[in-house]
């Protein structure tokens, strides 16, 4: 499978900022130094990771990482297609920042819109053959970056660890 840096910290960072506000005001609760340490260094990983591999895609002329997530989950979808707020709620973009990325991606011919039968006012997002080829080809190049700047800084045995205790903090 795939392996998808920025979901897997974003979902982190999410559930993390989730479970502050769940507790209630009154509790004045502190994280540990280790539990500082290990924000700080998830946070700093992110964003070290997520910029060398979007510096990947442009030196390789190819689109931003966001438009590489929402071709994945099209492809990945049935028919290969999507509601505008399937594709947010996987890809984690923003309503109004998916809605122009999607124009964007259209005017490339990457993907199209349909007339949604059941709700005039919905639309589908397909993918196009040449959405499906450049999903490929930005593959090519972000797995290679992956293996890169993850890979080959970690054994097996320590990435598979490693996305066993982060999968803990996404659950819960």
């Amino acid at each position: 499978m795939q392996l998808h840096i920025c979901m897997l910290a974003i979902a982190v960072k999410m559930h993390v900022i989730a479970s502050m506000l769940d507790s209630s005001p009154d509790q004045t609760r502190t994280p540990s130094a280790a539990t500082t340490r290990l924000w700080i260094a998830l946070m700093r990983t992110q964003r070290i990771l997520l910029a060398a591999i979007e510096q990947d895609l442009k030196a390789a002329d190819l689109p931003p990482l966001g438009w590489y997530d929402v071709l994945w989950e099209l492809v990945r979808a049935e028919k290969g297609r999507l509601r505008p707020f399937e594709i947010e709620a996987h890809t984690l973009l923003a309503q109004h920042n998916l809605s122009r990325l999607l124009d964007r991606m259209e005017e490339a011919g990457l993907v199209r819109r349909e007339v949604f039968p059941q709700d005039g006012r919905g639309r589908w997002v397909l993918v196009t053959e040449a959405g499906r080829a450049m999903q490929q080809r930005i593959w090519t190049v972000y797995g290679a970056s992956i293996e890169r700047h993850l890979g080959e800084k970690l054994a097996d045995a320590d990435a598979d660890q490693l996305a066993g205790q982060l999968a803990r903090l996404i659950r819960g």
